[in-house]
C-alpha cells in the first residue's frame, strides 16, 4: 500500500523540468516584444554549467519592454495546495512567473518574484496565481484549475535593461 501511494504521489508532483547539461530546451521559446513592434531580445540556452539561461536586452523603443520564455506541458491533477518551486539565481531584477490552464485561453495566471543575485528558491502557492492580460490585473478568481500546459518567464520592469536569469529545476510541490 505505501508502494502505491509514493507512485502516486510521484505521478501527481511531478518535475515540470530539470536543466542539465544534457537537457534538450528546443521546445522553450522566447516570445519578445517585437510581436507588436517592439525592439528587445532574449536568448535562452543551457549554459557551460548545465543550467537554464534566459537572457537578453529589454529595449524600450517602439513601445517595446518585454522578453519572455515559454514552456509548454501538459501537468494535470493539480489542486490548490500545491505549490510550485522554482531553483534559481537572477541579477536583482524583478521577474514573473505566468502558468496557462489552458492554451487556448488570452490571458496567464502570474506571480512576480524578486530575485536576489544568489541562489535561492522561489516557493509559489498556485491559489495566489492571479489572472493578467497585457499588463492589467482580471477581475477573476486566482488559479483554481486541475491542469498546466504552459509555464512562463517573463521580464518587464519598464526600462531599458540587460538581464539574466538562471534556472535549475521547476517542481510542484
Amino acid at each position: 500500500m505505501l508502494i502505491l501511494f509514493f507512485i502516486m504521489t510521484n505521478f501527481i508532483y511531478p518535475i515540470i523540468f530539470d536543466f542539465t547539461k544534457e537537457t534538450n530546451v528546443s521546445r522553450w521559446k522566447i516570445l519578445d516584444d517585437v510581436v507588436m513592434g517592439g525592439r528587445s531580445k532574449g536568448s535562452f540556452k543551457i549554459n557551460k554549467d548545465g543550467h537554464g539561461q534566459f537572457y537578453g536586452d529589454i529595449s524600450l523603443e517602439n513601445n517595446g519592454g518585454f522578453s519572455s520564455v515559454r514552456y509548454r506541458t501538459i501537468i494535470e491533477r493539480l489542486s490548490l495546495s500545491d505549490t510550485i518551486e522554482i531553483r534559481l539565481k537572477g541579477d536583482g531584477k524583478n521577474y514573473q512567473f505566468r502558468v496557462k490552464h489552458n492554451l487556448g485561453a488570452y490571458y496567464s495566471y502570474i506571480y512576480p518574484f524578486q530575485t536576489s543575485g544568489e541562489w535561492e528558491t522561489i516557493k509559489i502557492p498556485l491559489n495566489q496565481m492571479y489572472p493578467y492580460f497585457r499588463g492589467r490585473k482580471l477581475r477573476s478568481p486566482n488559479f483554481s484549475h486541475t491542469t498546466i500546459e504552459e509555464v512562463t518567464f517573463l521580464i518587464s520592469n519598464k526600462k531599458a535593461e540587460k538581464f539574466e536569469l538562471l534556472l535549475d529545476k521547476i517542481e510542484i510541490m
